[in-house]
């Protein structure tokens, strides 16, 4: 009996430090151990990075700090042009082939509201497009904005019955680098729903009343509402 509590004891153990070295390390570096995630670049320097491929005709639109589509298409052009791995992630390689600089000791990669947005995307949204995933952090960041919802990320989050995903356990799934991208960009701002409160899939919902909310736009099977 006392050994197999031994075993069942140190399963466990192993499973908790794998999972501990999986989170600490999810952030900093790609399965290459070459790029630093552009989940990990601050607003400052997305806009370095935009600057720089605008410079080199690769970017056309705004300099604004978001890493959205199309500066994502800009970085996978200029790496298929210089010969480098077309991820549409500025690592260091890339990074000094572009001739920028970028940091993977900034905080953002361990901020723990940046953590948390990231999970409810990637349980609430990995099967849309990034720009659909992006529009579920937005829709949460907004909430924490509006008067009628909690004013933290996490309050708004664990808000009883707010999200499936928080009530079938799906929230603590780990996020992917794609989550965190979707969450640190509407962090930066990137709002593709204009305000939206609310989403919900059309094809499955069953509460009457989202129904009555204001279709501001449709982004793969979400619908966003006000």
């Amino acid at each position: 009996m006392k050994k197999k509590v031994f075993t069942l004891l140190l399963v466990l153990v192993m499973l908790v430090a794998s999972s501990v070295f999986v989170a600490n390390n999810f952030i900093s570096t790609d399965s290459s151990s070459n790029a630093v995630l552009t989940v990990a670049t601050t607003t400052s320097q997305n806009r370095g990075i935009q600057q720089r491929l605008k410079e080199l005709g690769y970017y056309k639109g705004n300099v604004d700090g978001i890493y959205g589509n199309k500066t994502r298409s800009a970085v996978i052009a200029f790496q298929k042009a210089n010969g480098l791995v077309a991820d549409g992630i500025v690592g260091k390689k890339t990074a000094k082939v572009l001739g920028v600089s970028i940091s993977s000791d900034n905080d953002t990669g361990n901020n723990s509201d940046l953590y948390l947005l990231a999970k409810c995307v990637y349980a609430e949204a990995r099967g849309e497009s990034y720009e659909g995933q992006v529009a579920v952090a937005a829709v949460i960041l907004n909430r924490v904005k509006s008067p009628d919802f909690p004013n933290t990320i996490a309050g708004v989050i664990y808000q009883p019955w707010a999200f499936t995903a928080v009530n079938d356990g799906q929230i603590n799934l780990e996020p992917d680098k794609t989550a965190y991208s979707a969450a640190q960009d509407a962090l930066n701002g990137w709002d593709p729903t204009y305000g939206c409160l609310y989403y919900y899939n059309a094809s499955t919902a069953t509460s009457k009343w989202i129904f009555t909310k204001t279709t501001v736009v449709t982004i793969g099977n979400h619908v966003f509402a006000i």
